[in-house]
């Protein structure tokens, strides 16, 4: 029983590491498709759960202010938070604060 249930746990983890992967693809590919000329590699190249965007402390409170997206002040954004629901949206909000 110890085996299937750590083996669960394998396919559970490797799950929601393939989710937050493609969140950070389908954010990067969402700014390009807005028009963003940043290089936005470094989301697609982090790990984890969290992901730096280089935004400033003015842009993450526009990202506050006018689309009710909330980050640390230093740009650090949950991908966990992020879903296909609301990717594009967060695209957008990104795009449009960074340009």
């Amino acid at each position: 029983a110890v085996v299937s249930t750590q083996s669960t746990g394998l396919v559970d983890v490797k799950g929601m590491a393939d989710r937050i992967i493609s969140m950070r693809e389908a954010l990067k590919s969402g700014l390009e498709k807005e028009g963003s000329e940043h290089n936005w590699d470094h989301l697609v190249n982090q790990i984890g759960m969290f992901c730096f965007t280089g935004m400033t402390p003015e842009q993450v409170a526009r990202l506050t202010e006018e689309f009710s997206v909330y980050l640390t002040k230093d740009g650090r954004i949950s991908v966990a938070g992020v879903s296909s629901r609301n990717v594009e949206y967060l695209a957008h909000a990104m795009h449009t604060v960074t340009k």
